[in-house]
């Protein structure tokens, strides 16, 4: 077992792809021995957002508060608090921060090679 305490992990970075504005990142499971999936916390600060990107594996995207668009292929949904956006493999996908409420989500998928 190993416990992680989001205290610790806790730090404030550009958002990945496309560095669009800047988040709170909190990367859990960063330093998890033998580890096999990625599960992070992350909150979109004011009009930042994931930019596109192509994805070599599933993933999700759970909102924990705020509101964001989320797109995948060209399809595009607003996304509120306990609403999940199953993304899958080969897809060109990205996330928006809308409104003045950060996007705090869930982001997890498998490591390469799981």
């Amino acid at each position: 077992m190993q416990i992680v305490d989001e205290r610790d992990v806790r730090r404030e970075e550009p958002v990945p792809h496309g560095r669009i504005g800047m988040s709170t990142a909190w990367r859990l499971t960063a330093d998890v021995p033998r580890r096999t999936m990625e599960f992070r916390r992350r909150a979109l600060h004011k009009g930042a957002a994931i930019g596109l990107h192509l994805i070599d594996h599933d993933e999700v995207y759970y909102v924990i508060s705020g509101r964001g668009e989320v797109v995948a292929d060209g399809v595009r949904h607003v996304l509120e608090p306990g609403m999940m956006a199953y993304l899958y493999t080969g897809e060109e996908v990205g996330i928006w921060q809308m409104g003045e409420e950060e996007l705090n989500m869930i982001v997890s998928y498998p490591l390469a090679g799981n």
